[in-house]
């Protein structure tokens, strides 16, 4: 079983309950009606509202291909000990920490209100009382905890950096904000209650303060990506579906081909088999003038009706685009392609990419106002690829050079991280990497 399986609740839910009368006669307790059966990788789509929870053990982490959660709190922290035991002693606190967490209890044994009254508790307190709202937390690593930018390797990994951990390049259109990229490590907290997912990542970096601080952080709302079929497709801020053709967690053999790291992949990494890569982009888009440009120029640019979805030639949201599919022109004569030659949909599609594909897991945000009044917001793009050098770098070099939508796009934080694979019951995360 992986990371995201049955549903159950804390001791905490169970106390609540019981004193409001919900336990049945015979003990039983009502969890909700669960709807799905065992998707991919012990991932159990259930219908169990705000008290549904995920187990943090499996194969595979959770929130990967969990169905996607409806809010984010993503932080990439520095390391700042060269101490090999101080980050190994940091990794298996936050595993113990995460246990907890996401079945709705706190990050410390102790929790918010007990533990010696002349000390501070063991968890903040903020999500006390509340559901534990499906919470995840997923961990990664960047390519600066092997060796950084001078070169120097603090910890003794050099050796097994993973050959396709890379710096990302400079893509066309990049205007990115170091101090809003990359990092030694990550974790992406993804519930359907903000204030879980902040909680969470609150108390990871107080677990973590003398061993590692937050460099940067991101909020995020509205999933832009289904990752399951149980879940309908949503919008991003431009007001299109965004994520019709994602991968989804019922589709086994594809997470094994475009999403899971296998034996082999790379002799210097063997200890990510089960793992994945994750690249993070904070991408503003420029709400303002597009919502100053015709309907007809948006849905060309998309290659899709805003309403349904469908692609411009033909049909519902889920048939497939025909590039070769033209019009005609007032007088009877062949016009263009329905889908236009540098429209996003045609250009991101597999089979303008070698059946590349990816799995996506973003979120919208907005962080306020910039100092000319115009919204400071867009799209928090989260992907997972089994290769990001194959996988990713080609498909957005493209898009960056060719999609006519980058005139509305600005990519301001960048990173990529490798996703530790799920970790089992007695172990930690990173255990395989730091043993």
């Amino acid at each position: 079983m992986s990371g995201g399986t049955t549903p159950r609740l804390s001791r905490r839910q169970l106390i609540s309950l019981a004193g409001g009368g919900a336990v049945a006669a015979g003990g039983g307790l009502a969890l909700g009606r669960a709807t799905g059966a065992e998707a991919s990788d012990g991932v159990a789509v259930h219908d169990a509202g705000m008290a549904a929870s995920y187990d943090f053990h499996g194969a595979h982490q959770a929130g990967i291909v969990t169905p996607a959660q409806d809010h984010l709190h993503f932080a990439a922290f520095d390391v700042t000990t060269d101490s090999r035991d101080a980050l190994v002693r940091l990794l298996r606190d936050w595993t113990d920490a995460a246990a907890r967490l996401v079945v709705g209890d706190g990050a410390g044994p102790m929790g918010p209100t007990s533990g010696p009254y002349s000390a501070p508790p063991d968890d903040t307190g903020e999500a006390l009382g509340l559901p534990p709202s499906r919470l995840t937390l997923t961990f990664g690593v960047g390519r600066s905890l092997f060796t950084t930018a001078e070169g120097v390797d603090r910890f003794g990994l050099g050796p097994q950096l993973p050959e396709r951990l890379i710096e990302l390049p400079h893509f066309p259109a990049d205007d990115l904000d170091p101090a809003r990229s990359d990092g030694d490590l990550c974790v992406q907290a993804c519930a359907d209650d903000p204030q879980v997912a902040v909680h969470a990542v609150r108390n990871l970096a107080r677990i973590a303060f003398g061993t590692a601080a937050v460099r940067w952080t991101q909020l995020g709302f509205g999933r832009t990506s289904s990752t399951s079929t149980s879940q309908e497709t949503p919008r991003n801020l431009f007001g299109f579906k965004d994520g019709t053709a994602n991968l989804k967690a019922e589709s086994t053999g594809e997470l094994d081909e475009h999403v899971w790291v296998q034996a082999g992949d790379d002799p210097r990494a063997e200890w990510l088999r089960g793992g994945s890569y994750l690249v993070a982009r904070r991408i503003n888009m420029h709400i303002e003038t597009w919502d100053r440009t015709s309907l007809a120029e948006q849905e060309a640019i998309v290659g899709r009706d805003k309403g349904a979805g469908a692609p411009l030639s033909g049909g519902d949201e889920f048939t497939e685009p025909d590039f070769d599919a033209r019009g005609r022109r007032p007088d009877g004569s062949p016009g263009g392609p329905l889908i236009a030659t540098d429209s996003h949909v045609r250009l991101a599609h597999p089979s303008s990419n070698g059946g590349v594909r990816i799995l996506r897991r973003g979120y919208n945000f907005t962080d306020g106002t910039d100092g000319l009044g115009r919204l400071d917001a867009g799209l928090f793009f989260l992907a997972y690829v089994r290769d990001p050098v194959r996988q990713y770098v080609p498909l957005q070099t493209k898009l960056s050079r060719d999609d006519s939508m980058m005139e509305y796009l600005e990519h301001t934080g960048s990173g990529l991280f490798a996703v530790l694979p799920g970790v089992r019951r007695g172990s930690f995360l990173g255990e395989a990497l730091l043993s």
